[in-house]
């Protein structure tokens, strides 16, 4: 085989590397009801805090949850969870998923997704972050799933280390 074929073959293998790796990750295949079930529930949230609804924000996690506000501090008080939901709705955020994966053993579910978020701070600044979810989900007794564990800081893990 010549050198040139070599590196084409090369070339188009790494092309559909490229290509099928995010489409696994996005979870082409056909979800489970309780996969969807768990995507749904995310999606619920994100919609009731994208509206301003905190009450219905609050009904997708278990009364005694840890969210991660700030990376590496995550808050185990409803009350005060409440209380940072209601403070960061001020900026008016808007979500963007380009991926979701659910996995689902048990009663124990795990979502994961690489999020955008555009606001407006009260100056009409712009204001724009971004992350990796990684959220813990429970079943509940009525067959529901809440959320338990949520950190939308995940990616902070993957920056490159410091020499």
């Amino acid at each position: 085989m010549s050198r040139k074929i070599r590196t084409s073959l090369a070339a188009a293998t790494a092309a559909i590397l490229s290509i099928s790796t995010p489409l696994q990750a996005e979870g082409t295949r056909d979800m489970t009801a309780d996969e969807k079930n768990v995507l749904a529930l995310i999606q619920s949230m994100t919609s009731s805090f994208e509206k301003g609804d905190i009450e219905a924000v609050m009904q997708t996690y278990e009364p005694k949850q840890s969210i991660a506000f700030q990376p590496g501090e995550p808050v185990s008080d409803s009350t005060l969870s409440r209380q940072m939901f209601e403070q960061f709705r001020a900026i008016s955020p808007e979500f963007s998923y380009s991926g979701h994966e659910v996995i689902v053993e048990g009663d124990i579910a795990v979502h994961v997704a690489p999020w955008q978020m555009t606001g407006t701070d009260p100056e009409g600044k712009a204001v724009t972050g971004s992350g990796l979810s990684i959220a813990v989900l429970r079943r509940q007794s009525d067959g529901s799933w809440k959320m338990v564990i949520d950190n939308p800081h995940g990616s902070r893990l993957l920056l490159p280390a410091a020499h």
